[in-house]
């Protein structure tokens, strides 16, 4: 397996692929307005195994913390020694904090969910707009889908999944009918079609269904319009992209990292 080019820095993001992703340039911009020297670095794993990531961990001995993100975010789970009670409740995680002793020797992983929080303060305004009692669509099943419905149930607002495929808990696109749109107002895309470079890719959704009473989030920030924003705003959809998520929980992991 190739593994990535290895460089001594502070913090770093593994997944795969990396090259949407706007959290170097985030990370980057904010350590040099504030005249720090700390750095951040992709580091993108074809694979998530122990080799792949020890070798990161171990070879840059600077590192104090990762964000992870797909398709590692469940799997990553098994690769840690302890695990904050959020991130357990969700099943995902996106942080990383990288213990080390006063000499530098690695100690060990610790996991931490902060797209929970980032959701959950940029969705804030549009559930705020929700009539009482509206429910909300989550479309996907993966690890950022979990930490999206763990926001909503905080704010008050009950999700249901929306999935290709049949299964417990959940409905399929097919289901989607003008009955459940008026009783879940609220659609958020926690799939990654339309991520860049495929941006005209988007969730097969009956877009000609939603209405001005409809808020669309997408937790896609690259492109800043997609597909799905655009086909959801066409019908009257308050529309929004994930970009203010992505600084929320970065803010969020940084936090962590620097906190003894």
């Amino acid at each position: 397996m190739k593994l990535p080019g290895l460089s001594s820095t502070d913090y770093g993001l593994i997944g795969r692929p990396l090259g949407h992703s706007f959290s170097k340039q985030f990370f980057t911009n904010l350590f040099v307005a504030d005249g720090s020297e700390r750095s951040y670095d992709n580091f993108e794993l074809a694979e998530l195994t122990p080799q792949s990531l020890y070798q990161v961990i171990l070879l840059n001995p600077r590192l104090k913390g990762l964000n992870v993100t797909a398709p590692y975010k469940e799997q990553i789970i098994g690769f840690l020694d302890e695990i904050s009670p959020e991130a357990r409740a969700v099943g995902a995680v996106n942080t990383l904090k990288i213990r080390r002793a006063d000499d530098g020797r690695f100690l060990g992983l610790k996991g931490y969910n902060t797209d929970v929080e980032g959701f959950r303060e940029s969705v804030r305004p549009m559930v705020e707009s929700l009539p009482c009692g509206s429910g909300a669509l989550i479309l996907g099943t993966g690890g950022a889908s979990k930490a999206v419905a763990a926001a909503l149930r905080s704010l008050g607002v009950e999700p249901t999944f929306v999935s290709r495929r049949t299964g417990e808990g959940r409905i399929t696109y097919a289901d989607i009918d003008a009955g459940i749109l008026a009783s879940n107002q609220l659609i958020v895309n926690a799939t990654p079609l339309g991520t860049y470079p495929n941006v005209d890719a988007c969730p097969p959704f009956p877009y000609e269904l939603l209405s001005e009473a409809n808020r669309c989030h997408d937790l896609v920030y690259n492109p800043e319009e997609t597909l799905f924003m655009r086909r959801a705003a066409r019908n009257g959809a308050e529309v929004k992209n994930g970009l203010e998520m992505l600084h929320k929980q970065a803010l969020a992991s940084l936090k962590i990292w620097e906190t003894p």
